[in-house]
């Protein structure tokens, strides 16, 4: 099972996943929440499922804007904020969709695969308006 598949699993059924700020290693919270069998999926590629959280440690507010988009848009992690702003901005949909649209004529056709390495100046563009939309919103909003 792919990570991000294992990962959406563990997120869908409430489960969270972070650093524990003491010894940094990533620790499951709501644990209980999860089913078994996708605990037991997560076992064996517990490496990458570290790696791709080290893959997000050093990301902008840019690329932490889009994840979340993202994650919200296929269901993963619920951001009510995020919601409201896209539900609200119009534009901002539609730039969304066009940046999906842009990944995936640049071979992006499974969720469940890092859309990062299918990024190109023109998504480039598209995710920095976003982003602008997005602190433009949320400082009108406070």
């Amino acid at each position: 099972m792919k990570t991000l598949h294992v990962l959406s699993q563990i997120w869908k059924s409430g489960g969270v996943i972070e650093r524990d700020p003491l010894d940094g290693r990533l620790e499951l919270k709501n644990h209980e929440n999860v089913p078994s069998e996708v605990l037991k999926a997560a076992e064996p590629i517990f490496n990458q499922i570290e790696e791709w959280f080290k893959s997000w440690e050093d990301a902008n507010g840019i690329d932490q804007t889009m994840q979340k988009m993202v994650h919200q848009s296929c269901g993963w992690q619920h951001n009510p904020k995020l919601n409201e702003w896209i539900c609200v901005d119009v534009e901002a949909l539609t730039l969304f969709m066009e940046w999906q649209e842009t990944l995936a004529k640049n071979g992006w056709t499974d969720i469940y695969e890092d859309y990062r390495q299918f990024e190109n100046d023109e998504s480039n563009v598209m995710k920095q308006k976003l982003y602008e939309r997005a602190i433009l919103y949320a400082n009108q909003n406070k």
